[in-house]
């Protein structure tokens, strides 16, 4: 995997890492129901359990989440014999180079947001059988070690004490005081949002340009008419 693939990764929207989360945590939970049809994985996208934020996604959105992860090649279609309804599955394993326990954990942080070493030793059990803390640990070193790294850690929010950890296949997500001062960890804005944003300024600014030098042209233009009758 080079540095350019791992960098279009880093732009996964909130939906797109929903889906690829579901899709990697029912292939460790429940093998037999993987591939998942479009209705299970909308689901899937949707419990209200180990989900945060939760969300209700319909099938419109998860198909075009879809394309956009298949184009990525960390989503595929799988058409399997006897059946009518197409099924999929993430390609995390090859594309992402991620070995069973990493992708447990990376589950666990696509699902739920930023997380401490606690908590994903707790909820991550469900996936894969990590010896302990300092297993969870090391595996999470080492996927922050790596060139790019892939998950990071995150200064405790107020009022909390312990770090947490946060993937990196998305923008990093920001922290947000409700009115009660209870801190919150949210999806970080999509930077494509704001390059859309910028080029649109860009457009209008450019608009008004030519705006400007149409008129210029008209005035000249007028000038040099009224420069040769001059001479007529």
């Amino acid at each position: 995997m080079d540095d350019s693939e791992v960098e279009k990764l880093a732009e996964l929207s909130f939906e797109e890492t929903r889906v690829l989360g579901s899709l990697i945590e029912k292939e460790l939970t429940t093998p037999e129901y993987y591939p998942m049809s479009l209705n299970g994985l909308v689901n899937a996208c949707n419990q209200k359990n180990n989900r945060l934020p939760r969300t209700d996604l319909d099938e419109d959105e998860v198909k075009h989440v879809i394309e956009e992860l298949r184009i990525k090649r960390l989503v595929h279609r799988v058409d399997l014999v006897g059946s009518r309804v197409p099924k999929f599955q993430h390609n995390a394993e090859k594309e992402l180079d991620l070995i069973k326990a990493e992708r447990a954990l990376l589950a666990e942080l696509l699902n739920r947001g930023p997380q401490t070493t606690g908590e994903l030793n707790n909820r991550a059990s469900r996936m894969f059988s990590f010896d302990g803390i300092a297993d969870i640990e090391e595996t999470l070193q080492e996927l922050m070690d790596r060139a790019p790294s892939m998950v990071g850690i995150m200064d405790p929010a107020p009022g909390q004490k312990e770090k947490r950890w946060y993937h990196k296949l998305a923008p990093k997500p920001v922290v947000e005081e409700l009115n009660d001062g209870i801190s919150v960890y949210v999806p970080g804005p999509d930077k494509r949002i704001d390059q859309v944003e910028e080029m649109t300024k860009e457009f209008t600014e450019l608009k008004d340009e030519v705006e400007t030098l149409r008129y210029q042209l008209r005035e000249i233009s007028d000038e040099f008419k009224n420069f040769r009758k001059q001479f007529e």
